[in-house]
């Protein structure tokens, strides 16, 4: 049994008293720069990529100047983070794909997002949301396991999680509740040791119940 549309707002009214400034921690920048500074927040922390991205950008200012980039001058940037080698070669033929079929623009719209290198659904909902405020519902690791913990879902598939959730949330906190559920996953709900005794959903949550036994 999932908890209703209506348990749901008051559980995403619980966090943001919690969490009332909940929000993206990449560095905000042009839609460009964000767009990369995602593909390369994949399995690492947001903190790691900030460190690296105001160097990589103040070299590679446009769209072009990347393309024309050869990726092991990208990897120098940064090497710092996880999976370095193969997110160059993202980035440069990211670059290249916006050069060649947007005119250099990021594109608006999910498919046109995931037609480029190195982004997927992840990526393309947290572009539309962080750079043009499509309302959009990214679904990582922390939004998949405080869903589940919660009982506002109840799958592993990512795709159902993200879809369950919307039709669920009302359109205009789509963007709200991601920021709310990653917050709320990373501070917490905590994967391995969640502050069960300290947390204003315990009452609704399955979680805390299946644990109680």
């Amino acid at each position: 049994m999932t908890l209703s549309e209506t348990e749901i707002a008051f559980a995403l009214d619980q966090m943001k008293q919690l969490f009332p400034n909940a929000s993206s921690t990449l560095t905000k920048t042009d839609p460009f720069h964000f767009l990369l500074a995602i593909i390369l927040s994949a399995q690492t922390t947001d903190k790691a990529v900030n460190e690296v991205t105001p160097a990589l950008f103040a070299a590679y200012q446009t769209p072009m100047q990347l393309a024309q980039a050869d990726p092991k001058e990208i990897e120098q940037y940064i090497k710092k983070i996880g999976l370095y080698h193969n997110k160059a070669r993202y980035l440069v033929a990211c670059a290249q794909d916006l050069v060649n079929n947007f005119a250099g623009q990021v594109p608006q719209t999910r498919a046109e997002l995931m037609s480029l290198h190195g982004v997927g659904r992840k990526t393309a909902d947290v572009a539309l949301a962080e750079c043009f405020q499509i309302p959009a519902l990214a679904v990582d690791t922390h939004v998949k396991r405080v869903a589940n913990r919660l009982g506002m879902v109840d799958t592993a598939d990512v795709l159902k999680i993200e879809q369950e959730l919307m039709k669920k949330i009302p359109k205009d906190r789509w963007i709200e509740a991601h920021h709310l559920l990653i917050f709320f996953g990373r501070y917490q709900c905590l994967a391995k040791k969640p502050k069960c005794g300290q947390c204003p959903l315990s009452n609704l949550c399955e979680y805390n119940k299946k644990s109680s036994f």
